[in-house]
């Protein structure tokens, strides 16, 4: 005679109802801070697309200003990267 491995408990039986995983889950969602990025995401799509039109961009955009401090450059320089 031999015994059964198998556990005297089913993985099923551990569930809830569909009702409480899906009440799990949104909680779960707004925990995570899901929630917000999902509402922002369904009002992206359907609020209006940006203008495709030229005339609609500024002509000039101003590039950014890079700044390397004193201890960058010193750490460069050993390195002799070199930045000028």
């Amino acid at each position: 005679m031999t015994t059964s491995s198998r556990p005297s408990y089913l993985v099923s039986d551990e569930l809830g109802t569909p009702a409480e995983l899906a009440a799990d889950g949104r909680a779960t969602g707004r925990n995570l801070g899901l929630h917000s990025s999902l509402e922002r995401a369904a009002r992206a799509a359907v609020a209006t697309p940006p203008s495709l039109h030229y005339d609609d961009y500024p002509a000039e955009v101003g590039k950014r200003e890079i700044r390397v401090s004193d201890a960058a450059a010193r750490i460069a320089n050993a390195l002799h990267l070199h930045l000028d």
